[in-house]
């Protein structure tokens, strides 16, 4: 990822920052121009709860260019609170933990590294939901 990128994508990557239309209230994420739903413009910032569940994943053994180092590792559709579906990596388990509705919360990450004095990105993973946090959300 260059420079320029990793900057102008920061406010999806690391706060989950994506779009309401104005029009039908369908929230998106990655942010888009266009509504999919209506086809009307969809500009309105919204930012998402970072809560959600695991739809469905994998375990990723032969990894894309730049994350060999990184397997295996589990990637996941996490349904959000929200609506939308993102596909992130879990962090903080185990594939043997991981199942189908498991409650998930969105934390920053490094994700890669470009050489030893190069950028390092980061970007959104997602955890299993913390007892304690479970117990604190329900208190309130």
């Amino acid at each position: 990822m260059s420079l320029a990128s990793s900057w102008r994508t920061r406010k999806q990557r690391l706060s989950l920052k994506g779009e309401i239309c104005p029009h039908c209230r369908e929230k998106l994420f990655p942010p888009r121009d266009i509504c999919p739903y209506c086809g009307g413009p969809a500009k309105t910032e919204f930012a998402f709860s970072g809560k959600g569940a695991v739809y469905s994943y994998t375990t990723m053994h032969t990894a894309p260019q730049g994350f060999e180092q990184q397997t295996p590792y589990i990637a996941a559709l996490i349904k959000m609170t929200e609506g939308p579906l993102v596909t992130a990596q879990l962090t903080d388990v185990t594939a043997e933990d991981v199942y189908i509705g498991m409650p998930v919360e969105m934390v920053t990450r490094r994700i890669s590294e470009e050489g030893e004095d190069g950028l390092i990105n980061y970007s959104f993973k997602f955890r299993p939901v913390l007892a304690n946090s479970m117990q604190q959300a329900a208190a309130r």
